[in-house]
C-alpha cells in the first residue's frame, strides 16, 4: 500500500489491566483515559499532537465523542482535534489506520491513538418503547394529556436495556461462536490449554524482566497487570468447566482459556518521520509497512475468522513467507480462535479455495508468538487492545536488527479483522 510519506509507530502507555469488577472498577472510560493521554503528552515537552483519535466499544449515553472528552478532562490544548471510532476489539488498532492514512509528512505528522473500555461500568438503558413513551410523556403540556397517555404505557414496555457481549445479527455471544468454529476445526481442549499456559507464562516473564515497566503506569495503587496467573498449569486448566457449551458435553472453552472481561486503557504513537522529532529520542518506534482490513460473511465463515484471510492476503502482496515475519502479537480473544487462525493460515485448501490466496506459506513459527503474553493473560478490555498490542508490538520489534518484521493481528465482532505488517529500522 504506497503512501505519500513514511508513517511510523511508536511504543505509548496504557493502565495496568483488570478484571471486571475488579482493581479499577469504580473508574469509567474517561477516567481511565485521562493519565494515559496526560503521560503521552507530558512526554512531549510542550508540542503536541496534530490530532487525537480515541475509541470505545461500551457505549454510554453521557458522550458521543470520547475522544474530545478525554482530551478535555486530561487538560490538554482544546485546539488538537480529536475524533472517536470504533471497529470492536479492534477499535484502536483501527484508530491507529486511520491515523496513518490521515499521515501526510507536510501539515499533519503525529498523532495520539488509544482506546479505552470500562466493563465495570457499563450502562443500562431503558427499551427502546418505555424510552419513546417518555419522550412523550414529557413533551404533554398538561395535566389532562400526561394522564390519557399513561394509559398508553403497557407492563410488557417496562423493560431495561443491558449492553450484552454478543452478536446482534446472531444473537449468539463471542465464545458460542467460538464454540461453533473451534468445532468445525477440530481444536481440542489441550491445544486452547497450552496456548493460555504459555500467554500467562510470557505474561509474567515480561512483567518479572521489566519489559512492561515502561510500557504501564500505576493508576493509584494499581501497578500492575492484576491477571496473569504464576500459579496456573496444565493441570489446573483442565479443571475447568466450559464457559459456553454446557450441555453438548463437548465445550472446549473456559475461563481459563478465553480472555476475562477488562478494565484498561492504552495509547500509541502514530508519525511521520518529521513527527517522531517530537518524541523522546527513547521513546521505540518502527514503520508501518502495510496493512489489511478483513470482512467475511460470519454466516458462512466463523465469526472471528477474518484474520486467517487478511493475514495471507497482505504476506502475498508483499512476497513474504511465514518465516520472515520475527515478531507474531496475535490477540487472544480466545485460545481456540488463536488456534485455528494458525491451522487455517497452514491449511493449502483454505488458502486457495476461501482466502483466494494460492500460496504456500510454509510452517507458522509458533515460538514467536505473543512472548510477553496476550490477551488470555494480559486481559482484554476492548477498545484498549489494539494499543495495548501494538506497543507491545512496537517495543519488542525495535529492539531487534534493522529489518525484523512483525505481524500484528486483532479479530473482532462482526467477522472482521485487522492486520499490521510492521519493520524495525
Amino acid at each position: 500500500m504506497k503512501r505519500p510519506t513514511d508513517v511510523w509507530l511508536a511504543a505509548g502507555v496504557r493502565t495496568p489491566f483488570a478484571k471486571v469488577d475488579g482493581a479499577l472498577a469504580k473508574l469509567d472510560a474517561i477516567e481511565l483515559s485521562v493519565p494515559v493521554a496526560q503521560h503521552m503528552m507530558g512526554e512531549l515537552k510542550g508540542a503536541k499532537p496534530d490530532f487525537a483519535v480515541w475509541g470505545a466499544v461500551v457505549p454510554s449515553l453521557t458522550w458521543s465523542n470520547i475522544a474530545r472528552e478525554v482530551l478535555m478532562d486530561a487538560g490538554i490544548d482544546p485546539t488538537i482535534p480529536a475524533f472517536s471510532t470504533v471497529m470492536a476489539c479492534s477499535t484502536s488498532m483501527m484508530g491507529t489506520i486511520e491515523a496513518a492514512g490521515m499521515i501526510d509528512g507536510d501539515s499533519v505528522n503525529l498523532a495520539l491513538v488509544g482506546g479505552v473500555d470500562s466493563l465495570s461500568r457499563v450502562q443500562i438503558g431503558l427499551g427502546q418503547k418505555l424510552s419513546d413513551w417518555l419522550r412523550k410523556f414529557q413533551q404533554a403540556r398538561s395535566l389532562g394529556q400526561k394522564i390519557d397517555h399513561l394509559t398508553a404505557l403497557h407492563l410488557k414496555d417496562i423493560r431495561l436495556f443491558i449492553p450484552a457481549i454478543s452478536n446482534r445479527t446472531t444473537g449468539l455471544s463471542m465464545g458460542e461462536h467460538t464454540e461453533i468454529t473451534a468445532k468445525e476445526w477440530q481444536i481440542g481442549r489441550a491445544e486452547q490449554d497450552e496456548i493460555a499456559l504459555a500467554s500467562h507464562r510470557n505474561a509474567v516473564s515480561g512483567w518479572e524482566r521489566g519489559f512492561f515497566d515502561d510500557l504501564v503506569i500505576p493508576i493509584g495503587d494499581v501497578k500492575r497487570d492484576t491477571i496473569p496467573r504464576k500459579d496456573t498449569s496444565l493441570e489446573r486448566l483442565a479443571k475447568l468447566q466450559p464457559s459456553f457449551d454446557r450441555t453438548s458435553g463437548k465445550g472446549t472453552l473456559t475461563a481459563g482459556n478465553s480472555s476475562p472481561l477488562t478494565d484498561g486503557a492504552a495509547a500509541v504513537w502514530v508519525a511521520s518521520t518529521k513527527g517522531l522529532d517530537r518524541l523522546p529520542s527513547t521513546t521505540p518506534r518502527v514503520k508501518l509497512v502495510d496493512w489489511e482490513i478483513g470482512s467475511v460473511d460470519f454466516r458462512v465463515e466463523g465469526l472471528l475468522m477474518a484474520p486467517a484471510f487478511a493475514i495471507p492476503r497482505l504476506l502475498a502482496r508483499q512476497g513474504l513467507r511465514y518465516e520472515d515475519i520475527h515478531l507474531w502479537e496475535i490477540h487472544e480473544a480466545f485460545a481456540a480462535q488463536v488456534a485455528f487462525h494458525m491451522k487455517a493460515l497452514q491449511d493449502p485448501v483454505f488458502l486457495r479455495d476461501r482466502a483466494k490466496v494460492p500460496r504456500d506459506f510454509g510452517a507458522f513459527p509458533k515460538d514467536r508468538l505473543n512472548p510477553n503474553g496476550g490477551s488470555t493473560a494480559l486481559g482484554h478490555p476492548f477498545g484498549a487492545t489494539g494499543a495495548r498490542i501494538i506497543g507491545q508490538a512496537v517495543k519488542e520489534l525495535a529492539a531487534m536488527p534493522k529489518g525484523q518484521r512483525a505481524i500484528v493481528s486483532i479479530c473482532a465482532d462482526g467477522g472482521q479483522g485487522t492486520v499490521l505488517l510492521l519493520e524495525s529500522a
